[in-house]
C-alpha cells in the first residue's frame, strides 16, 4: 500500500476542507450573472432613472463584444458603417481605427441600401408600431397599437438614432434592444439593433449630421471574409406577452416596466 508522506496528507486535508467550503459558498449573483463572470463594460449600468442589468457572457463571445480595431474600409473618420451581412457596425475614428459593435438586422434594416445621416437622437425613446407593421404582422404588433413609452420595456431600448435622407425620415433606426439572443442574427422585424450597453457607448460619439453607409455583400466578403460575412441565423419574431409591457404604475415603479397610456409614444 502506498503511504503518502505526513506533510502531503496534511496538505490534502487542507485542500479537501477548502474544496468543501467552496462547494458550500453561495455564488454572488448580479441579476442573472455570477459576479465573477461579468464582462468588463457590460456590467450593471446606471443610466439616469434606469438601471440596466449585466449582459450574460454567453452573448458576448467573439465579435459580439465591442472593441477598438484597425479599420480597413475606405470610409473616413466620423462615419458609421453598417455591415448587415456580418452583423457589425463600425464607427470610424482617426488613425485607421474604428469602434466595432455587434448588431441584429431586422427586415427593415436589411432593406437599407443608400447612405443617410443621423438627424434625430433620443434617449430612452418610446415606440409605436407603424400601420404597415400592424397590417403585415397583426399577431406580433396588434396588442401594442397604442404604443410603448420610453423605458426598460421599450423595444427601442436605451437610445435611438433616426436616419434621414435629404431631410426626409427613412424610418430606419439604430437603437437598443432587450432581445439579447438576436444580436449577431437576423430577425423578421426591426431595424438595426444593438445591446443597450453598446448603443449607450456609441450615442455620445455620433452628433446629428453623422453619415451612415451600408456595406454590400461583396464588400463584406472582401473585408470580413466569407464566414463572417454569412454569420447568424434568421430568427422568428419574439412575440411578447403584452402583460409584460403594460402594467400598473406600481408595476412600472417596482419592476422597471414602462406603464403606457393611450397616446403615441
Amino acid at each position: 500500500m502506498l503511504i503518502a508522506p505526513r506533510y502531503f496528507r496534511k496538505a490534502l486535508g487542507i485542500l479537501g476542507f477548502a474544496m468543501l467550503a467552496a462547494c458550500t459558498t453561495e455564488v454572488e449573483m448580479v441579476g442573472d450573472v455570477p459576479a465573477t463572470e461579468i464582462v468588463e463594460g457590460y456590467g450593471v449600468l446606471e443610466d439616469g432613472e434606469y438601471t440596466l442589468p449585466p449582459i450574460p457572457p454567453e452573448y458576448l463571445q467573439g465579435v459580439n463584444r465591442r472593441a477598438v480595431v484597425e479599420y480597413n474600409g475606405p470610409e473616413r473618420a466620423g462615419t458609421i458603417v453598417i455591415d448587415p451581412h456580418a452583423k457589425l457596425l463600425y464607427f470610424v475614428e482617426e488613425d485607421g481605427m474604428a469602434r466595432r459593435y455587434a448588431i441584429a438586422v431586422g427586415r427593415q434594416g436589411a432593406r437599407m441600401r443608400r447612405p443617410s445621416i443621423i438627424q434625430l437622437k433620443r434617449e430612452w425613446p418610446g415606440w409605436t408600431p407603424t400601420a404597415n407593421m400592424l397590417r403585415r404582422q397583426p399577431e406580433v404588433y396588434g396588442a401594442f397599437a397604442q404604443g410603448v413609452e420610453g423605458g426598460l420595456a421599450s423595444p427601442l431600448g436605451a437610445r435611438g438614432l433616426y436616419l434621414f435622407q435629404n431631410g426626409r425620415d427613412t424610418h430606419f433606426r439604430i437603437h437598443g434592444t432587450n432581445d439579447l439572443p438576436s444580436i449577431g442574427n437576423s430577425g423578421s422585424a426591426g431595424c438595426i439593433r444593438m445591446f443597450n450597453h453598446d448603443i449607450i457607448d456609441l450615442y455620445p460619439r455620433v452628433p446629428n449630421g453623422t453619415r451612415v453607409v451600408v456595406r454590400t455583400k461583396s464588400a463584406s466578403v472582401e473585408l470580413e471574409g466569407e464566414e463572417l460575412a454569412n454569420r447568424g441565423a434568421i430568427l422568428e419574431p419574439n412575440i411578447v406577452d403584452p402583460d409584460l409591457i403594460y402594467g400598473t404604475d406600481d408595476d412600472a415603479e417596482d419592476e422597471g416596466v414602462a406603464a403606457v397610456d393611450d397616446t403615441d409614444a
